[in-house]
Protein backbone atom coordinates (compact mmCIF):
# COMPACT_ATOMS: atom_id res chain seq x y z
CA UNK A 1 0.00 0.00 0.00
CA UNK A 2 1.40 3.40 -0.95
CA UNK A 3 1.80 6.08 1.67
CA UNK A 4 -0.93 8.23 0.11
CA UNK A 5 -3.42 5.34 0.10
CA UNK A 6 -2.55 4.56 3.70
CA UNK A 7 -3.31 8.15 4.67
CA UNK A 8 -6.72 8.00 2.96
CA UNK A 9 -7.60 4.70 4.70
CA UNK A 10 -6.60 6.06 8.09
CA UNK A 11 -8.62 9.22 7.44
CA UNK A 12 -11.74 7.21 6.55
CA UNK A 13 -11.30 4.95 9.57
CA UNK A 14 -11.00 8.06 11.71
CA UNK A 15 -14.38 9.30 10.41
CA UNK A 16 -16.03 5.95 11.12
CA UNK A 17 -14.64 5.70 14.66
CA UNK A 18 -15.46 9.35 15.36
CA UNK A 19 -19.10 8.83 14.26
CA UNK A 20 -19.36 5.68 16.34
CA UNK A 21 -17.95 7.44 19.39
CA UNK A 22 -20.39 10.32 18.90
CA UNK A 23 -23.33 7.94 18.69
CA UNK A 24 -22.20 6.15 21.85
CA UNK A 25 -22.09 9.44 23.77
CA UNK A 26 -25.51 10.52 22.47
CA UNK A 27 -27.22 12.15 24.20
CA UNK A 28 -25.03 14.14 26.55
CA UNK A 29 -27.30 17.18 26.94
CA UNK A 30 -31.05 18.01 26.95
CA UNK A 31 -33.12 17.40 23.82
CA UNK A 32 -35.58 19.89 22.32
CA UNK A 33 -38.88 18.35 21.23
CA UNK A 34 -40.78 20.74 18.97
CA UNK A 35 -44.57 20.42 19.06
CA UNK A 36 -45.75 22.52 16.10
CA UNK A 37 -49.04 23.47 17.75
CA UNK A 38 -50.29 25.45 20.73
CA UNK A 39 -50.51 23.86 24.20
CA UNK A 40 -53.68 21.92 24.95
CA UNK A 41 -54.06 20.05 21.67
CA UNK A 42 -53.53 16.35 21.02
CA UNK A 43 -50.04 16.81 19.55
CA UNK A 44 -49.10 18.64 22.75
CA UNK A 45 -50.55 15.89 24.98
CA UNK A 46 -48.81 13.17 22.98
CA UNK A 47 -45.56 15.11 22.81
CA UNK A 48 -45.43 15.48 26.57
CA UNK A 49 -46.12 11.79 27.23
CA UNK A 50 -43.63 10.62 24.60
CA UNK A 51 -41.10 13.25 25.62
CA UNK A 52 -41.16 12.10 29.25
CA UNK A 53 -40.77 8.42 28.32
CA UNK A 54 -38.05 9.16 25.78
CA UNK A 55 -36.21 11.25 28.35
CA UNK A 56 -36.29 8.34 30.80
CA UNK A 57 -34.90 5.98 28.17
CA UNK A 58 -32.17 8.36 27.02
CA UNK A 59 -31.22 9.55 30.49
CA UNK A 60 -31.65 13.19 29.50
CA UNK A 61 -34.27 15.87 29.88
CA UNK A 62 -36.57 16.27 26.88
CA UNK A 63 -37.89 19.85 26.76
CA UNK A 64 -41.20 20.35 24.93
CA UNK A 65 -41.16 23.51 22.82
CA UNK A 66 -44.59 24.57 21.47
CA UNK A 67 -44.21 26.46 18.20
CA UNK A 68 -47.68 26.82 16.71
CA UNK A 69 -48.74 28.61 13.56
CA UNK A 70 -49.34 28.06 9.85
CA UNK A 71 -50.88 24.64 10.40
CA UNK A 72 -47.70 23.33 11.99
CA UNK A 73 -45.37 24.69 9.29
CA UNK A 74 -43.57 27.12 11.61
CA UNK A 75 -42.51 24.36 14.00
CA UNK A 76 -41.67 22.00 11.16
CA UNK A 77 -39.45 24.65 9.56
CA UNK A 78 -37.56 25.15 12.82
CA UNK A 79 -36.94 21.42 13.07
CA UNK A 80 -35.93 21.08 9.41
CA UNK A 81 -33.41 23.92 9.77
CA UNK A 82 -31.95 22.74 13.10
CA UNK A 83 -28.54 21.03 13.36
CA UNK A 84 -28.81 17.36 12.36
CA UNK A 85 -27.37 16.05 15.61
CA UNK A 86 -30.35 14.41 17.33
CA UNK A 87 -30.87 17.24 19.80
CA UNK A 88 -33.87 18.72 17.99
CA UNK A 89 -36.88 16.49 17.27
CA UNK A 90 -40.36 17.14 15.89
CA UNK A 91 -43.77 15.63 16.76
CA UNK A 92 -46.11 16.55 13.89
CA UNK A 93 -49.30 14.89 12.78
CA UNK A 94 -50.79 14.18 9.37
CA UNK A 95 -50.85 17.94 8.80
CA UNK A 96 -47.20 17.61 7.80
CA UNK A 97 -48.54 16.02 4.60
CA UNK A 98 -51.33 18.62 4.15
CA UNK A 99 -48.84 21.47 4.32
CA UNK A 100 -46.87 20.31 1.30
CA UNK A 101 -49.85 21.52 -0.74
CA UNK A 102 -51.35 24.18 1.52
CA UNK A 103 -48.14 26.16 2.13
CA UNK A 104 -46.15 26.18 -1.14
CA UNK A 105 -43.89 28.99 0.16
CA UNK A 106 -42.78 27.11 3.31
CA UNK A 107 -38.96 27.09 3.68
CA UNK A 108 -38.62 23.30 3.78
CA UNK A 109 -39.68 20.12 2.05
CA UNK A 110 -40.99 17.54 4.52
CA UNK A 111 -39.81 14.56 2.49
CA UNK A 112 -36.32 15.92 1.80
CA UNK A 113 -35.58 17.96 4.93
CA UNK A 114 -36.91 15.73 7.71
CA UNK A 115 -35.70 12.28 8.73
CA UNK A 116 -38.42 9.80 9.79
CA UNK A 117 -37.91 8.15 13.18
CA UNK A 118 -41.15 6.36 14.07
CA UNK A 119 -44.89 6.58 13.92
CA UNK A 120 -46.33 7.21 17.41
CA UNK A 121 -50.05 6.52 17.12
CA UNK A 122 -53.33 7.62 15.63
CA UNK A 123 -56.75 8.89 16.60
CA UNK A 124 -60.02 9.91 14.97
CA UNK A 125 -61.48 13.38 15.17
CA UNK A 126 -64.64 14.13 17.11
CA UNK A 127 -67.64 16.22 16.14
CA UNK A 128 -68.42 18.43 19.13
CA UNK A 129 -71.03 21.16 19.53
CA UNK A 130 -71.47 23.90 22.09
CA UNK A 131 -74.14 23.26 24.69
CA UNK A 132 -76.51 25.85 23.23
CA UNK A 133 -76.32 24.63 19.64
CA UNK A 134 -79.66 22.90 18.85
CA UNK A 135 -78.45 19.73 17.14
CA UNK A 136 -78.31 16.23 18.59
CA UNK A 137 -76.67 14.28 15.79
CA UNK A 138 -75.03 14.51 12.36
CA UNK A 139 -78.40 14.35 10.59
CA UNK A 140 -79.56 17.44 12.50
CA UNK A 141 -76.31 19.25 11.69
CA UNK A 142 -76.50 18.53 7.97
CA UNK A 143 -80.19 19.43 7.78
CA UNK A 144 -79.49 22.79 9.43
CA UNK A 145 -76.51 23.38 7.13
CA UNK A 146 -78.69 22.85 4.08
CA UNK A 147 -81.21 25.37 5.39
CA UNK A 148 -78.48 27.89 6.29
CA UNK A 149 -75.60 27.33 3.85
CA UNK A 150 -72.38 29.02 4.94
CA UNK A 151 -73.91 30.49 8.09
CA UNK A 152 -73.09 27.86 10.72
CA UNK A 153 -69.75 28.68 12.34
CA UNK A 154 -67.12 26.06 13.10
CA UNK A 155 -63.76 26.53 14.75
CA UNK A 156 -60.47 24.82 13.98
CA UNK A 157 -56.84 24.87 15.06
CA UNK A 158 -56.10 26.97 11.97
CA UNK A 159 -56.07 26.87 8.19
CA UNK A 160 -54.75 23.48 7.11
CA UNK A 161 -55.21 21.93 10.53
CA UNK A 162 -56.61 18.42 10.90
CA UNK A 163 -59.95 19.86 12.02
CA UNK A 164 -60.07 22.08 8.92
CA UNK A 165 -59.33 19.18 6.56
CA UNK A 166 -61.77 16.87 8.35
CA UNK A 167 -64.45 19.52 7.90
CA UNK A 168 -63.55 20.10 4.25
CA UNK A 169 -63.96 16.38 3.67
CA UNK A 170 -67.37 16.46 5.41
CA UNK A 171 -68.52 19.43 3.30
CA UNK A 172 -67.31 17.71 0.15
CA UNK A 173 -68.90 14.36 1.07
CA UNK A 174 -72.26 15.71 2.28
CA UNK A 175 -72.66 18.59 -0.16
CA UNK A 176 -72.91 21.31 2.50
CA UNK A 177 -70.95 24.40 3.47
CA UNK A 178 -70.02 25.94 6.81
CA UNK A 179 -68.28 29.15 7.90
CA UNK A 180 -64.68 28.52 8.99
CA UNK A 181 -63.23 30.42 11.95
CA UNK A 182 -59.56 29.46 12.45
CA UNK A 183 -57.80 29.72 15.82
CA UNK A 184 -54.16 29.39 16.82
CA UNK A 185 -54.31 25.80 18.00
CA UNK A 186 -56.67 23.08 19.16
CA UNK A 187 -56.74 24.38 22.74
CA UNK A 188 -58.00 27.87 21.79
CA UNK A 189 -60.61 26.38 19.44
CA UNK A 190 -61.99 24.30 22.32
CA UNK A 191 -62.23 27.39 24.51
CA UNK A 192 -64.20 29.09 21.72
CA UNK A 193 -66.78 26.28 21.67
CA UNK A 194 -67.10 26.22 25.45
CA UNK A 195 -67.62 29.99 25.41
CA UNK A 196 -70.34 29.72 22.72
CA UNK A 197 -68.22 31.71 20.25
CA UNK A 198 -68.62 29.05 17.52
CA UNK A 199 -71.28 26.42 16.95
CA UNK A 200 -69.16 23.31 16.57
CA UNK A 201 -65.80 21.83 15.61
CA UNK A 202 -64.08 18.60 14.57
CA UNK A 203 -60.96 18.45 16.76
CA UNK A 204 -58.80 15.41 17.37
CA UNK A 205 -60.66 13.14 19.76
CA UNK A 206 -58.17 13.46 22.67
CA UNK A 207 -58.35 17.26 22.48
CA UNK A 208 -62.09 17.23 23.13
CA UNK A 209 -62.32 14.43 25.73
CA UNK A 210 -61.55 16.53 28.85
CA UNK A 211 -64.08 19.18 27.78
CA UNK A 212 -66.75 16.58 27.02
CA UNK A 213 -66.25 14.91 30.39
CA UNK A 214 -66.40 18.29 32.12
CA UNK A 215 -69.72 19.07 30.42
CA UNK A 216 -68.39 22.09 28.51
CA UNK A 217 -69.53 20.68 25.14
CA UNK A 218 -71.36 17.69 23.62
CA UNK A 219 -70.01 15.05 21.26
CA UNK A 220 -72.31 13.82 18.48
CA UNK A 221 -69.97 11.65 16.38
CA UNK A 222 -66.43 10.42 15.75
CA UNK A 223 -64.75 10.36 12.36
CA UNK A 224 -63.02 6.99 12.43
CA UNK A 225 -64.00 3.75 10.71
CA UNK A 226 -65.27 2.38 14.03
CA UNK A 227 -66.61 3.72 17.30
CA UNK A 228 -64.17 4.68 20.02
CA UNK A 229 -63.91 2.04 22.79
CA UNK A 230 -63.89 4.73 25.49
CA UNK A 231 -67.21 6.17 24.20
CA UNK A 232 -68.99 3.24 22.54
CA UNK A 233 -72.38 4.98 22.50
CA UNK A 234 -71.10 7.72 20.16
CA UNK A 235 -71.70 6.80 16.48
CA UNK A 236 -69.32 7.38 13.59
CA UNK A 237 -70.04 10.02 10.97
CA UNK A 238 -70.41 7.26 8.38
CA UNK A 239 -73.16 5.48 10.27
CA UNK A 240 -74.83 8.81 11.02
CA UNK A 241 -75.76 9.63 7.45
CA UNK A 242 -72.54 10.17 5.49
CA UNK A 243 -71.65 6.72 4.08
CA UNK A 244 -67.96 6.19 3.39
CA UNK A 245 -66.79 9.16 5.44
CA UNK A 246 -63.61 8.41 7.39
CA UNK A 247 -60.90 10.66 8.76
CA UNK A 248 -58.06 9.89 11.14
CA UNK A 249 -54.89 11.54 12.37
CA UNK A 250 -51.49 9.90 12.68
CA UNK A 251 -48.70 11.28 14.83
CA UNK A 252 -45.00 10.66 14.37
CA UNK A 253 -41.47 11.57 15.39
CA UNK A 254 -39.03 13.19 12.96
CA UNK A 255 -35.51 14.61 13.16
CA UNK A 256 -33.68 16.98 10.77
CA UNK A 257 -32.49 15.28 7.58
CA UNK A 258 -28.87 14.21 7.88
CA UNK A 259 -29.18 13.10 11.50
CA UNK A 260 -26.74 10.18 11.94
CA UNK A 261 -28.29 6.79 11.27
CA UNK A 262 -27.03 5.48 14.62
CA UNK A 263 -28.95 8.24 16.41
CA UNK A 264 -32.12 7.57 14.39
CA UNK A 265 -31.84 3.87 15.22
CA UNK A 266 -31.35 4.62 18.93
CA UNK A 267 -34.37 6.93 19.00
CA UNK A 268 -36.53 4.41 17.12
CA UNK A 269 -35.60 1.59 19.48
CA UNK A 270 -36.35 3.68 22.56
CA UNK A 271 -39.69 4.87 21.14
CA UNK A 272 -40.72 1.30 20.31
CA UNK A 273 -39.85 0.16 23.85
CA UNK A 274 -41.61 3.13 25.44
CA UNK A 275 -44.86 2.65 23.52
CA UNK A 276 -44.82 -1.10 24.17
CA UNK A 277 -44.88 -0.40 27.91
CA UNK A 278 -48.37 -1.27 29.28
CA UNK A 279 -48.48 1.85 31.47
CA UNK A 280 -47.61 4.14 28.56
CA UNK A 281 -50.13 2.45 26.30
CA UNK A 282 -52.83 2.77 28.95
CA UNK A 283 -51.98 6.45 29.45
CA UNK A 284 -52.36 7.17 25.73
CA UNK A 285 -55.46 5.03 25.26
CA UNK A 286 -57.09 6.84 28.17
CA UNK A 287 -56.90 10.13 26.28
CA UNK A 288 -57.96 8.59 22.97
CA UNK A 289 -54.65 7.97 21.17
CA UNK A 290 -54.12 4.46 19.83
CA UNK A 291 -50.34 3.93 20.15
CA UNK A 292 -48.48 2.30 17.29
CA UNK A 293 -44.88 2.48 16.08
CA UNK A 294 -43.07 1.86 12.80
CA UNK A 295 -39.62 1.64 11.29
CA UNK A 296 -38.14 4.85 9.86
CA UNK A 297 -38.61 3.40 6.38
CA UNK A 298 -42.30 2.66 6.96
CA UNK A 299 -42.87 6.20 8.23
CA UNK A 300 -41.11 7.66 5.20
CA UNK A 301 -43.35 5.62 2.90
CA UNK A 302 -46.45 6.76 4.83
CA UNK A 303 -45.48 10.42 4.53
CA UNK A 304 -44.91 10.17 0.78
CA UNK A 305 -48.26 8.44 0.19
CA UNK A 306 -50.12 10.95 2.39
CA UNK A 307 -48.60 13.93 0.60
CA UNK A 308 -49.91 12.54 -2.69
CA UNK A 309 -53.35 11.65 -1.27
CA UNK A 310 -54.03 14.98 0.43
CA UNK A 311 -52.81 17.02 -2.49
CA UNK A 312 -55.69 15.56 -4.48
CA UNK A 313 -58.24 16.07 -1.66
CA UNK A 314 -57.20 19.68 -1.00
CA UNK A 315 -57.41 20.59 -4.67
CA UNK A 316 -60.77 18.82 -5.08
CA UNK A 317 -62.16 20.66 -2.03
CA UNK A 318 -60.73 23.94 -3.42
CA UNK A 319 -58.98 24.86 -0.18
CA UNK A 320 -56.82 27.87 -1.04
CA UNK A 321 -53.05 27.65 -0.61
CA UNK A 322 -51.48 30.19 1.70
Amino acid sequence: MTQSRAVVVLFLLGIVFSAAAGAQKYPDRPIRLIVPFAPGGTSDLLGRVVGAKLGDALGQTVVVDNRGGAGGSIGAALAAQAPADGYTLLVPHVGLAFNETLYPKRPYNAIKDLAPVSKLGETPNSVVVNNKFPVKNIQDLLALAKKQPGRINYGSAGVGSAAHLAMALLEYSAGVSFNHIPYKGGGPSMIAIAADQVDFSMPAFPTSVPHIKAGRMRIIAVTGAAREPTMPDVPTVAESGVPGYEFGIWFALFAPAGTPKAVITRLNQDIVKALANPDTRAQLLKVGVNPGTSTPEQLGKLLRSEVEKWSKVIKAAKIPAE
